[in-house]
């Protein structure tokens, strides 16, 4: 059993470090890995989601002391992020995520393509009404998503916000954490009512996942925004297409 906890821990750890530099609570990448390691499918599924939430405030806290997160898109954002993450958490039981999880795996790989080779962001020229009818639109997908796949949404915040709004990397990825630590907690209270999480397994990743979390911000924080942009777009390529073989294979 301690070194089953261990294997947690160290797991936690790598994906509290890619959390935080790729601005993403980190849950979604974590389901697989801890799959890979024999971890039950229901406990891998759910148990990263809270497990997240301290580390991805600690990576937010980063980038809002270097004025990195767009307040305005955190508004608009949680507006209709919490609702529509309460909603796929709730409909997570008659829905078969698999199927999903397929299409997700996709849309980060194809997201990553086009980064990858278009790496500088495209201010979207779009009036406020038009720009707020587009985060709500982002908000509203990445919440159903991230509740019915129990994670906190930062997979797919970022990258959209890139593609979507013409954010630069680096204010994309903070608001994205910011986001994804608050759509994290209605998907967590729910999949705790419902019995999903195993509150051992949360533990051992949150202490692994807290205090890498903050470093993989501040290597994303000190990484030339261009640089770090077409790194970004190669490992979402790359992550979102190993998802896809490994789910087909």
């Amino acid at each position: 059993m301690t070194s089953h906890l261990l294997l947690i821990m160290a797991i936690g750890a790598g994906i509290g470090f890619l959390g935080g530099l790729l601005g993403k609570g980190g849950s979604a990448l974590a389901t697989p890995i801890l799959m890979a390691f024999g971890i039950p499918p229901v406990i891998a599924l759910v148990a990263p989601l809270p497990a997240t939430v301290p580390g991805t405030l600690v990576a937010a806290d980063g980038y809002r002391r270097k004025g990195l997160i767009d307040r305005n898109v955190l508004t608009w954002s949680l507006i209709a992020g919490v609702p529509a993450t309460i909603l796929g958490a709730l409909g997570s039981r008659y829905i078969d995520a698999r199927s999903l999880i397929y299409v997700t795996d996709a849309v980060i790989a194809v997201l990553g393509i086009r980064m990858l080779l278009s790496p500088a962001h495209v201010e979207v020229d779009t009036d406020e009404p038009a720009r707020r009818a587009l985060i709500i639109g982002v908000a509203v997908v990445t919440g159903l998503a991230a509740g019915l796949l129990a994670n906190s949404g930062g997979f797919l915040l970022a990258p959209l916000f890139i593609a979507v709004l013409g954010m630069a990397i680096k204010p994309a990825l903070g608001t994205s954490l910011a986001v994804a630590a608050v759509l994290a907690v209605p998907g967590t209270l729910i999949h705790l009512a419902l019995g999903h999480i195993d509150m051992t397994v949360v533990a051992a990743f949150a202490l692994g996942s807290v205090p890498l979390s903050g470093l993989g911000a501040r290597v994303a924080l000190r990484t030339d925004p261009s640089r770090l942009e077409r790194g970004y777009g190669a490992v979402l390529a790359l992550l979102g297409t190993g998802f896809l073989i490994a789910a087909f294979a």
